[in-house]
C-alpha cells in the first residue's frame, strides 16, 4: 500500500513539474509587417526615417530580461530600447525609429534588409549562462522615389534695343533620385511689348536620368516701340513623373532683361531724294568772265560775219 502511495506521489509530481520545463525557452521575437506580410517592405520618407514595430511574447511562468541589437541598411541609425524585462505570460510591444538614411543617394525603390536581435539576459532574476539564447526578426527598408528639379535662367550678356531679340540659356537639373522630366513650362514677364517664344517646350520631350542635366534656348522680343524698361522674365517648370503619382513638384527661376531704345539711323536730310539718280557737281578754279568780256566777243563776231558778206 506505501509502495503504491510513493509510486503515485512521485507520478503527481513529476505530472506537474513537467509543464514548468516545458515553457523553458518558450519566448518569441516579431515583427509588425505591413499588411502582415513579412515581405511587404517598410517605406522610408524623404528625410530618411522609418517605423517599425516589434513585440517579445513572453510564454513562460517567469520573467525574461532581454537585451537588443539593431543593424539597419543604408547607413542609417536605430533609435530603440537597449533592454527590456517581459512580465511571464505576456506580450509587449516596442519602437525602432530609423533615421539617417540619404535617400538622395540610393536609387528609388532599392531594398535593404534591417535585423533586429533579441538576447536573453536572464530569467526570473537569474542570470542566464552561456551560450544563452536568442531570438532574430528581420525585415525590408524600401527607398522612397523622389521627384525634384533645379532650375537655372542664363543672365544676359547686357542691354538689349527695342526691336531686337535675346537669347537665354535655360538649364534643367534632376535633383532626384529616378528618372523624370518636364512635364509643363511656363514663361511670365511683365513688360507686355516684350514676347518670348516657345523654345523651352523641347524640355518636355527629354528624359532626364538622376543627377543630370538638359538646356535650351528662351527667345525674347523686345518691339520697335518698346520703352527703356527693365524686364523681368520668370520661368516654371513641372516635374512629370510627380504630376503622374498625383504630386506636384515645381521648380523656378528668373532674370532681368534690361531694354533700351533703338538706336538711332544717321541724318540723310542732305543727301539726294533719289539715290539711283545723283547730282554731281563741277566746281572750276578759273575766275568768272566779266561783262565787259561778253561784249567784245559779241562784237567780233559781229564783224567777223559783215566780212563774210
Amino acid at each position: 500500500m506505501k509502495s503504491r502511495l510513493c509510486i503515485g506521489l512521485a507520478l503527481l509530481l513529476l505530472a506537474s513539474a513537467t509543464p514548468v520545463q516545458g515553457q523553458l525557452g518558450a519566448w518569441d521575437l516579431g515583427i509588425e509587417y505591413p499588411g502582415d506580410n513579412e515581405d511587404m517592405p517598410f517605406n522610408v520618407d524623404k528625410d530618411g526615417r522609418s517605423t517599425i514595430q516589434f513585440f517579445v511574447n513572453n510564454d513562460e511562468f517567469q520573467d525574461i530580461e532581454v537585451e537588443f541589437e539593431y543593424d539597419i541598411p543604408f547607413a542609417g541609425e536605430a533609435d530603440g530600447p537597449e533592454s527590456e524585462t517581459i512580465s511571464g505570460g505576456s506580450n509587449e510591444t516596442f519602437t525602432l525609429s530609423v533615421s539617417g538614411i540619404d535617400v538622395w543617394n540610393y536609387a528609388a525603390d532599392s531594398k535593404g534588409e534591417f535585423t533586429i536581435t533579441a538576447n536573453l539576459v536572464s530569467r526570473a532574476g537569474l542570470p542566464i549562462g552561456l551560450p544563452g539564447e536568442s531570438e532574430e526578426a528581420s525585415g525590408w527598408l524600401k527607398i522612397p522615389r523622389i521627384y525634384s528639379m533645379e532650375l537655372d535662367v542664363a543672365d544676359p550678356v547686357g542691354p538689349m534695343n527695342a526691336g531686337s531679340d535675346v537669347i537665354l540659356r535655360v538649364t534643367v537639373t534632376n535633383t532626384g533620385n529616378v528618372q523624370d522630366k518636364v512635364g509643363e513650362v511656363e514663361v511670365a514677364d511683365n513688360c507686355p511689348l516684350l514676347t518670348t517664344d516657345n523654345g523651352l517646350d523641347v524640355l518636355m520631350t527629354r528624359d532626364i536620368n538622376a543627377g543630370q542635366t538638359t538646356e535650351a534656348d528662351l527667345r525674347a522680343t523686345a518691339s520697335e516701340s518698346h520703352p527703356r524698361r527693365n524686364c523681368k522674365i520668370e520661368v516654371t517648370v513641372s516635374s512629370n513623373g510627380a504630376m503622374n503619382s498625383g504630386g506636384s513638384v515645381l521648380a523656378g527661376a528668373e532674370t532681368t532683361v534690361t531694354v533700351e531704345p533703338p538706336l538711332e539711323e544717321p541724318d540723310d536730310s542732305g543727301d539726294s531724294d533719289d539715290p539711283d539718280d545723283p547730282v554731281e557737281v563741277i566746281s572750276s578754279s578759273l575766275p568768272a568772265p566779266g561783262v565787259a568780256s561778253v561784249f567784245c566777243a559779241l562784237a567780233m563776231a559781229l564783224i567777223a560775219s559783215n566780212r563774210r558778206r
